[in-house]
Parts: C-alpha cells; structure tokens; sequence
C-alpha cells in the first residue's frame, strides 16, 4: 500500500503539513509504520474536486479528469448514452433522462438529444419513470420546471419526488421562472440544477430553501465571465440563500456554452463573490465519500486573490501521475 507525502495536505477544512495519506486516514510522518511504500509529492493533497452539473452528451467526458475533475453528476441524457459512458468512466453519477411534461422544456431544444426527454402523463406514470431511470442505473432523478412551456401538475411533480424518495434517490430540479422555485420547495425536491437567476427571491422563500435544500452553483453560465444582469441576479439570490445557512454544491453546467472542460476558475470566483471562503468553496467542491484525491502541484493559496487561480492546477491524484521521488 502506498502512502502519498505531499508539502501539505488540506483535510477535515484545515490545511496539514508533516503528513501522510493513505485511505483516507492521514498520519504524522514520524508515526509511519516501516513497511509500505512512501511516495513524496510536492504541493497539496486534497479530496477529490468535482463537478455536480455536467452533460456527458455535450462534453468529451474523458478529458475532465486531465482538467482535475475527480467526479460528475451528468444531470441528463439519453439514458442508454449515459449509461454506456458512466459504465466506462465509474466516478460518473448519473440522474438519465429529463422527466418533464410532454412537450416540456427541453423536448424543445434542439441540444437536447434524442431520448433524453422522458414525459410523465399523470401521477400514476411518476413511479414508471423513476422505476425506468433507476433501473437504467440512474442514482439521481432529474426534473424539469421552466415556466417558459409545458410544466408538471403539482401532484405529479410531488409523486415524482415521492416515488424517488421510496428508492432513496434525490431528486434535482431544473426551475426557470416565476413560480417554479416555489414549485421545485413545495414538491419536497432535494437539489435545484442551478442557482435561481431569472427574478429575485422572495426572502421567505428562500430561507425555506435554504432549511432543506440544497443549490448547484453553475454562476459562470450567465455571460462567461463577462457581467450581465442574470449573472448579479444569480449572485445575490445565492448569497441571501448562504446567509440563510443554504447548502451550496460547485456545478457548471458543463456542456452548456464556453465552459473550460476543467475546473472552472471563474465559478470558482463566482461563489467567493456569493459570500464563500476559500475553505466553503473546497467544501462545495469536495465529495469525502468518494476515494478519489486530488493534487495541486504548485500547492494551495488560501489567499482569496490567488484562491481560485491554484484550485485550477487541480489533478486527479491517479496512476498516470509520476511522483518525483520516493522517501
């Protein structure tokens, strides 16, 4: 077995020197047993950094982790696509298709690949779509609520909630709208897609959000990088959320415009302009269930000017990576 000593490694929200990782148990150096191999990194170790909003029919998933993505959510496609790729790529979690009202945002959508879209009729056809998309593989179900088409009746959006929550999976909404982060709480949904942009949050609202839900970033998908209205919306309905005690998760929507096919320094600055230390956006970004690790070569600026330019150095701390020397 292999114990990784690198300059420093960032674990449990601290920064660490003098230790070593192994399965996720960090030891002091001096208290190394003799027997397992020692492999000297320079830089910061941390838990793997990953992305909770990406489309692996839109994007070259097996470039993510040459860019330092150690895990994904893909939050909808045609599921025997989605599913082929997770089965190459297992650090993908997958939710299948979008369920959504026939006709229902984004059957309308010419992105939208073929199959992607599974349209739910009635309450009773809520359970045959979750069944489905589990039985695809699915361990996240995603719905859509875009108030721009066809929406799910309330009863139906909460039996798809229902019948998710019986297979213990967590149901992620899409809400685009007046009315559809409302309609998202109110179904007892677990995440929202993305950040809510399109109006301001009624404070009430989103203080209930914030008491049981969970948001995906995806901040850099309004003007990537240049300031637009969407963008100041998104940031400050997400910095009211975080003063509420709301839980945020890092997400992209990769696959959607000119996303970096890697970890994305301006979401990175984004959520530090929500109100987000340097250690709350590692927590965004850190899945610790999950056994992957990753790597800053240059090690981790804390600073927050140079904070988000270090985490975008990140690799996946795999078998390719070529230690320098051994102690």
């Amino acid at each position: 077995m292999t114990w990784w000593v690198p300059d420093s490694v960032w674990w449990d929200g601290r920064l660490h020197t003098g230790t070593a990782l192994r399965d996720g148990v960090l030891t002091r150096v001096g208290d190394l047993p003799e027997d397992g191999e020692r492999v000297r990194l320079p830089g910061t170790v941390l838990p793997g950094l990953g992305d909770a909003h990406v489309h692996s029919a839109l994007v070259d998933v097996a470039t993510l982790r040459a860019g330092g993505i150690a895990w994904a959510w893909d939050l909808g496609g045609a599921p025997w696509a989605v599913a082929a790729v997770a089965a190459r790529h297992p650090w993908l979690r997958f939710a299948g298709p979008f369920l959504t009202a026939p006709g229902g945002y984004p059957s309308d959508r010419a992105w939208a690949p073929a199959g992607s879209c599974r349209p739910v009729r009635s309450v009773a056809g809520a359970a045959e779509a979750v069944g489905e998309a589990h039985a695809g593989g699915a361990t996240l179900i995603k719905v859509t609520a875009h108030a721009g088409g066809p929406v799910l009746a309330p009863e139906v959006l909460a039996a798809v909630v229902d019948a998710a929550h019986a297979r213990d999976l967590p149901v992620v909404v899409h809400a685009e709208g007046p009315g559809m982060v409302a309609a998202a709480y109110e179904s007892g949904a677990d995440l929202l897609a993305h950040t809510p942009w399109t109006e301001k949050l009624d404070d009430a609202l989103v203080r209930a959000c914030a008491a049981r839900m969970t948001w995906i970033s995806t901040l850099d998908i309004h003007g990537y990088g240049t300031p637009v209205p969407e963008r100041a919306t998104a940031v400050g309905n997400l910095r009211l959320f975080l003063e509420y005690g709301g839980k945020v998760r890092y997400g992209t929507d990769l696959g959607n415009g000119p996303l970096p096919p890697a970890i994305n320094p301006r979401e990175v600055r984004a959520l530090q302009d929500a109100g987000l230390t340097p250690a709350e956006v590692l927590a965004a970004m850190a899945d610790p269930v999950r056994p992957e690790l990753s790597w800053l070569p240059g090690g981790l600026d804390l600073d927050p000017a140079g904070f988000a330019g270090s985490v975008a150095t990140a690799r996946v701390l795999g078998p390719e990576v070529r230690p320098r020397h051994i102690v």
